[in-house]
C-alpha cells in the first residue's frame, strides 16, 4: 500500500472544497446583481454558478501502475463550473434603473438561503477532509515511533 494514499485523497477534497466555498461565496456577493453581463445590446443578471464534481478517473495504464505498486486510486476532481439554468425572479420595484416598462426587475436566481446551507455543507465536508488529513498524519507519525 502507497503510504500517501490518504494524503492525496483528502487533498483532492480541500482543493474541490475550497473552490466549492469561493463559488457559492461568489454566488452570495452577486446575489443582487442586475447588470452582470452585456449581451445583445442589453444587461442581464447574475446567474447563480454551482461546481460539478466527480471521482477521479485515471487511465487504465494509471490504474495499472497503481495496483502493481501497491496503491488505490481514489479523490475527487471539479471538472467545471456550470450556470444554474432555473429561471431568474422578477421583482416589482418601478424605481430601479433597470426596471421594465411594467416595473419589473430582473433579479438574479441566486436563493441565499440554499447558499448558506451549500456553505454549511462545504465547510463541513473541508473540516472532514482536514481531520481525516492529521488522522492520516498521527499513524505515521506513530509507525515511525514503532522503529525507535
Amino acid at each position: 500500500m502507497k503510504l500517501n494514499n490518504g494524503f492525496d485523497a483528502s487533498a483532492s477534497a480541500l482543493t474541490a472544497q475550497r473552490l466549492r466555498m469561493d463559488v457559492i461565496a461568489s454566488n452570495i456577493a452577486n446575489a443582487e446583481t442586475t447588470r452582470a453581463a452585456y449581451v445583445d445590446g442589453r444587461f442581464v443578471p447574475y446567474k447563480r454558478k454551482m461546481v460539478v464534481m466527480e471521482p477521479m478517473k485515471p487511465s487504465f495504464s494509471d490504474m495499472l501502475n497503481r495496483e502493481l505498486n501497491g496503491g488505490a486510486a481514489g479523490g475527487v476532481k471539479a471538472t467545471r463550473i456550470v450556470e444554474d439554468q432555473s429561471p431568474l425572479r422578477p421583482v416589482y420595484n418601478p424605481t430601479h434603473p433597470d426596471a421594465d416598462e411594467n416595473g419589473y426587475v430582473m433579479m438574479p436566481n441566486v436563493d441565499i438561503m440554499k447558499e448558506m446551507v451549500d456553505m454549511i455543507s462545504a465547510t463541513r465536508s473541508y473540516e472532514a477532509n482536514v481531520t481525516a488529513l492529521n488522522a492520516s498524519k498521527a499513524m505515521f507519525m506513530k509507525a515511525l515511533e514503532i522503529g525507535k
